[in-house]
């Protein structure tokens, strides 16, 4: 069982000349990887979050370290207004949007029988709600055109228990069947949804949430002996959102090694 890390891959021009949106986009998580994966892979970027300090940071960095500076606009995916807006001015800044990064989640750690319906609430507004409204307002820019690609971040938890994880489990199996119905209803028009299913990305962030000793028991069960780094889920959603996954439509693709 190895925990080595393989080296982060050069970029190959995979998404050359296409203008792409990504939520959720700030910090050190998948959506920030995602994003500068895509840059590296010659795309046009808008990056987008909430929290407008840490998108401007995120910004930057992706700036000094690629070479140029992502587009940002600000928004909370529970606000349909905001994420009408963010499509409107994704297309301005980028002179169209060929593919569309759901990122946006939150998650918790809590006992069915002790959540509150405030609990369930927010995990389900801002991860399956969130993503409806913005496959929604992608759809809405991307069929009149007849081309485009949207691309969700849902969980191996769609599939899988866990406990303490009911809301955002049945967040994410929702996203997953969001996701193939998306695909039926846009396929018509040339335009795909597919979404990728991770089983455990770990960076900063995720270690200060979670509960002392459940990342080592997580990493355990994973084949390799250690999470993903975000940039390897970060890869596959850029297989699927450039022209090498032209077949793919309503695809849940798991990017794990978690024993069965």
């Amino acid at each position: 069982m190895s925990r080595e890390i393989p080296p982060y891959p050069e970029g190959h021009d995979l998404l050359a000349g296409k203008g792409v949106v990504i939520t959720a986009a700030a910090g050190t998580g998948i959506g920030f990887a995602t994003a500068k994966r895509c840059a590296e892979e010659g795309a046009r970027v808008v990056i987008s979050d909430h929290h407008e300090r840490r998108l401007g940071e995120a910004a930057d960095t992706i700036a000094t370290e690629v070479g140029e500076r992502p587009h940002t606009i600000v928004c909370d995916v529970t606000d349909d207004a905001a994420v009408c807006a963010l499509v409107d001015g994704a297309a301005e800044a980028l002179g169209g949007i060929d593919v569309m990064v759901n990122n946006a989640g939150l998650g918790g750690e809590v006992d069915l029988v002790d959540m509150t319906d405030d609990q369930w609430d927010v995990v389900l507004d801002v991860t399956l709600n969130g993503t409806f409204r913005t496959t929604r307002a992608a759809l809405r820019y991307m069929l009149p055109r007849g081309e485009g690609v949207i691309v969700n971040n849902a969980s191996v938890l769609g599939w899988r228990a866990q406990r303490g994880q009911a809301h955002y489990a049945a967040a994410k199996a929702g996203v997953m069947a969001l996701t193939r119905c998306a695909a039926v209803e846009a396929a018509a028009a040339g335009v795909r949804v597919n979404a990728v299913a991770p089983s455990l990305a770990t960076h900063p962030f995720l270690t200060k949430v979670m509960a002392d000793g459940l990342l080592e028991e997580l990493e355990a069960k994973e084949a390799f002996g250690r999470g993903a780094t975000p940039w390897e889920v970060a890869n596959v959603i850029v297989f699927l959102a450039s022209d090498y996954s032209s077949y793919m439509t309503g695809e849940v693709v798991a990017v794990s090694s978690q024993h069965p």
